[in-house]
């Protein structure tokens, strides 16, 4: 989304801040590809307003309308954690006054690690932290926060139903998520059907006994800021939580270059190197790459980088029934 008319932005704003309007100065977020977001100050205040993409911008299952889960989110982890979360002051799903979702959050301090001319010592400071900060999250369960014993997309935006257990639930995630590589061309039915039949092949692994907790599930550089000194001072872009099997969350932080040792200290915990686990974290592996032909083909035009992404997506799939049989 380009720069829209300021008097637009100046409306969104001034229905939820009691701010004089000739104060407010507006600049883009030049981090972050999904929503459009701005920079807003006024008399010293910071703020950030974050509109959604329009209706037919091209999601994912889970994309679409995801923004209408982060208010009761942040307000969560707010009240349950030490995470440095954005104070959401005003959120709009109306479309009364523009055709998408947008809220208004408190700006954090700090800038992307993406961003920061970061040392490795500093490095290492924030994947410690952050390390800490996702183990508070995923101690954040379904049953005491929810109160109900469900998995998956759990949140407002309602992009598959409810199941009970995380078995179901990531086959339906799985399937779901095939079914939009297939509408975007990137995958032929029959090579579908071959991920739909990996799946089952591989399904055993997948029913081990697991608690619904809170999972961030885009945890990469841009969406951790850091202060001068390395120190976390805000972990953002909840918008694509979910509620499952940790583990799914890092195979994420793998493929994004966080799991250093640093952020294993920091969270404390050894993840599970068993045979079936090593499995799923290649199946995880799969979900989290498969998801970026429709991403490429729908939002950024490139249908070359989505061929890339599908021999990748072949390729592992392949090498996950190679090493199964032997």
């Amino acid at each position: 989304m380009s720069m829209p008319d300021p008097a637009l932005l100046k409306t969104l704003v001034l229905a939820h801040l009691d701010v004089d309007s000739d104060s407010l100065r507006f600049s883009p977020v030049r981090t972050g590809k999904h929503n459009a977001s701005f920079w807003v100050e006024s008399k010293g205040s910071h703020f950030v307003l974050r509109i959604a993409p329009p209706d037919d911008a091209g999601f994912l299952f889970y994309e679409r309308l995801m923004m209408r889960q982060e208010p009761a989110l942040h307000a969560l982890i707010g009240a349950k954690t030490t995470i440095p979360v954005a104070e959401i002051v005003a959120h709009d799903f109306s479309r009364a006054l523009i055709d998408r979702d947008y809220l208004l959050m408190k700006a954090l301090p700090g800038l992307p690690l993406s961003e920061a001319a970061a040392s490795r010592e500093m490095m290492n400071r924030s994947l410690h932290q952050v390390g800490q900060y996702l183990r508070q999250l995923h101690r954040l369960t379904a049953d005491a926060q929810l109160g109900r014993h469900d998995y998956g997309y759990l949140g407002s935006h309602e992009p598959m139903s409810a199941r009970q257990s995380w078995f179901e639930a990531f086959r339906v995630m799985w399937n779901l998520l095939i079914d939009d590589v297939v509408a975007c061309g990137a995958y032929t039915l029959e090579e579908a059907a071959s991920m739909r039949k990996l799946f089952d092949r591989l399904a055993e692994h997948f029913q081990h006994p697991v608690a619904p907790r809170l999972l961030h599930m885009d945890v990469w550089r841009q969406n951790i800021l850091i202060d001068d000194r390395g120190n976390v001072t805000g972990l953002v872009d909840f918008d694509r939580a979910l509620w499952g099997d940790i583990e799914i969350e890092f195979a994420v932080l793998d493929y994004c270059g966080i799991s250093e040792p640093a952020f294993w200290q920091g969270y404390g915990q050894q993840r599970d190197q068993s045979p079936s686990a090593l499995i799923r974290r290649q199946i995880y592996l799969l979900y989290e790459i498969q998801k970026y032909m429709p991403i490429q083909i729908l939002r950024r035009n490139d249908p070359r980088e989505a061929a890339r992404y599908r021999q990748v997506s072949l390729s592992l799939a392949s090498q996950l029934l190679e090493d199964f049989r032997t």
